[in-house]
């Protein structure tokens, strides 16, 4: 998926227009860089077009994810965002279904099984069937 499709697909499911869905986006991405460990931040960046990879590069001593829930990861995109934390929690969804049609599936799975069950509420949305219409093989 190139960088305009998926801006375009975040602002469609944010309701948002292209500049918002931009800073919503490379909100979360952040965010989900923290929650990570290194190798996976590498390998999420790695399917992933060239101004999102940017988004996504771990300093060069972060190999240990952080550790915080939903709520903070939440909190961390409002934040970044300039947004409310309703309109974070949407936008991260948004992200997150995104980000299953973006991936392979074997790759979005290893991302989601390094966030921990409170995450769920936010993840499920992209794993629906139907969610990943554009989902690579």
């Amino acid at each position: 998926m190139n960088y305009d499709t998926f801006v375009d697909q975040v602002a469609r499911r944010t309701r948002t227009g292209s500049e918002r869905a931009v800073r919503l986006t490379h909100a979360t991405l952040e965010t989900l860089a923290e929650r990570l460990t290194g190798g996976e931040v590498l390998d999420l960046a790695s399917q992933l077009p060239a101004p999102l990879q940017l988004v996504l590069k771990p300093g060069p001593s972060i190999e240990a994810a952080q550790r915080f829930g939903a709520a903070e990861f939440v909190a961390r995109v409002a934040q970044r965002a300039e947004t409310d934390e309703t309109a974070a929690r949407e936008a991260v969804r948004a992200v997150f279904t995104t980000l299953r049609e973006a991936l392979t599936g074997g790759e979005f799975d290893d991302v989601v099984t390094q966030l921990p069950r409170d995450y769920r509420q936010m993840v499920e949305p992209a794993l629906t069937p139907g969610a990943s219409v554009l989902r690579r093989a």
